[in-house]
């Protein structure tokens, strides 16, 4: 499928399209305000250096609150926060108007600036994790976020267009009230998407009835607190390591890259302020060429291939920037740089999409974010000391070859994992009645991470007593449910189970220990799901607990299914 095919296909999704189309419309208000408030404080008669203090304070909020926001983004409704956000921002958009019409104090101009990049840390959280809710099925969710990118890019080009436009004619204060403008259409937009529900997390319930308990924790407000970020991000821990190396290499030479533009243009090519303002340009078309060849890309199952493609293209256009002895050379380069960058950052974005559970992907999104910004300023701290220690020709290749070996590594550590390989009998348990009215993509997402099990009749699969940590479905081969009610006690037979039934999901919803034993009683195979992403499935339907615990109800009182 070709990127206008996957592009329509996002398109075609009545949410999505009015996220995208209202968050575009957002981007290009938020690059209308960015120019205008720098041109603002530089009028004003402040100093070059204080003008670049303004500038760099404005990261400091995603540093110190990409992490609380991720956990906003876990616990309440993430539509709710962009809304609010959103609207928030807009509020400090029309003060700041105000103060450019009235000449107020530049000293307040800088703290709302300040205070909107507070709320502005908790946009990329929120939206990362609310698209893959939105998307229809997990082949949608690649394309989403190159569909996003490209928008993104595009304001990145015509913002600052529009932005000179309305400087060179003396009205400041309208680009502040366009953006605010933009808030306020993109938060009506937000207030029409469909809610995305959401079922709170049980919390654990010792020492009562286990049906008892998932009554009780499935209704328990707050249960988010008592997930552990740790024991659900484990099973992903080798491919998240991975995206990390890469996003803080990235981060980093995004940052050295972005300050040694000017040096390169200017000391290098000798093309003067104008070739810094044609390798920004170059910056603009590479990203958005790379966010449109990500959107077919980012369908398949396999994307370790592409994030190593995207990560080396990146390392080797910043290496030819540095050996451009010409703008034209220069540009191409740039361009081709970028585009390795935007392919990169769609398709770790996707992969890390796929492998972190829902209930905790605004946490993950918001430390990776702290990461990628603290690793973006560090570098543009350093790109010009070293540029200025060693030739900068020198200081891009080091960059570039960084970049590689950093891609390398990382994506020798994603493996396998982002192949999205399903078990063949994956879509047996997909087809169960009982997860009818789930999405698609949260059943595909589950679907991709069952683990298939061997048995041999006699085996022990779940003990009494164990702590609850996999549900089980049964794939072939017969299963005793037993149960001791007293200690030494001999144990009850309770009931057999067969191909296409499950158990381990109360122990699971209650968060209590296993209540009884489930034993092959012939050779047989299994599919398991981690806890945390079983929980996740079940969360993503509301009512799914209550018909597991009709099943329950259903079956022997007291076994533990």
């Amino acid at each position: 499928m070709g990127s206008l095919a996957s592009y329509r296909r996002v398109f075609a999704n009545p949410a999505l399209a009015r996220l995208f189309i209202g968050e575009f419309v957002s981007s290009i208000g938020d690059w209308l305000y960015l120019v205008a408030l720098l041109v603002l404080v530089f009028r004003s008669g402040a100093s070059p250096l204080v003008l670049g203090i303004v500038g760099a304070a404005r990261i400091v909020p995603y540093i110190l609150l990409s992490v609380p926001a991720g956990i906003a983004a876990d616990r309440y409704d993430r539509r709710l926060i962009l809304i609010t956000t959103d609207v928030a921002r807009g509020v400090i958009m029309l003060a700041l108007t105000a103060l450019a019409l009235l000449e107020g104090s530049i000293l307040l101009v800088v703290v709302l600036s300040l205070v909107a990049a507070c709320f502005s840390a908790f946009f990329s959280p929120a939206i990362g994790s609310l698209i893959p809710s939105l998307v229809r099925d997990e082949q949608e969710l690649g394309p989403a976020n190159a569909a996003w990118s490209s928008l993104d890019n595009l304001a990145f080009i015509i913002g600052p267009a529009v932005s000179a436009i309305l400087i060179a004619v003396g009205t400041i204060p309208l680009a502040f009230f366009l953006n605010a403008i933009t808030f306020l259409v993109v938060a009506a937009v937000l207030w029409r998407l469909p809610k995305v529900e959401r079922t709170p997390r049980p919390a654990s319930h010792k020492g009562v009835g286990e049906t008892e308990a998932v009554e009780a924790g499935a209704q328990a407000a707050g249960s988010e607190a008592a997930v552990s970020f740790r024991q659900a991000v484990r099973p992903a821990i080798r491919p998240l390591s991975g995206l990390g190396i890469i996003n803080l290499v990235d981060g980093f030479v995004s940052g050295g890259l972005a300050v040694l533009t000017v040096i390169i243009a200017v000391e290098v090519l000798g093309a003067g302020d104008a070739g810094t303002g044609w390798l920004n340009a170059a910056i603009g078309l590479g990203g958005l060429l790379g966010a449109l060849v990500a959107g077919p890309i980012t369908m398949g199952r396999r994307l370790e291939v592409p994030l190593a493609v995207g990560g080396v293209t990146l390392g080797v256009g910043v290496i030819l920037v540095g050996q451009s002895t010409v703008l034209l050379a220069a540009l191409a380069a740039m361009a081709v740089a970028t585009a390795g960058m935007l392919l990169l950052e769609v398709v770790a974005t996707t992969i890390f999409q796929r492998e972190v559970p829902d209930s905790i992907r605004g946490r993950g999104i918001g430390a990776m974010d702290t990461v990628t910004v603290s690793a973006y300023a560090l570098g543009a701290f350093l790109a010009p000391i070293l540029a200025a220690a060693m030739d900068p020709v020198v200081v891009l290749l080091g960059f570039g070859i960084l970049m590689v070996a950093a891609t390398i590594v990382g994506t020798l550590l994603v493996g396998q994992s982002s192949a999205a390989a399903q078990d063949p009998a994956a879509d047996r348990f997909t087809g169960l009645a009982i997860f009818a009215g789930l999405s698609p993509a949260s059943l595909e997402q589950a679907a991709r991470h069952l683990e298939r099990r061997r048995v041999s009749a006699g085996e022990v699969v779940i003990r009494q007593g164990d702590p609850a940590d996999r549900f089980f479905f049964i794939v072939d081969g017969a299963f005793d449910v037993t149960q001791v009610k007293d200690p030494g006690g001999t144990p009850r037979f309770l009931r057999s189970l067969g191909p296409d039934e499950m158990f381990g999901e109360i122990g699971l919803l209650g968060r209590t220990a296993r209540t009884a034993n489930v034993t092959a009683s012939t050779d047989g195979t299994l599919l398991s799901l981690d806890g945390e992403r079983f929980l996740d499935l079940v969360g993503s339907g509301p009512g799914l607990t209550s018909r597991l615990l009709d099943v329950h109800r259903g079956a022997l009182s007291g076994q533990d299914r």
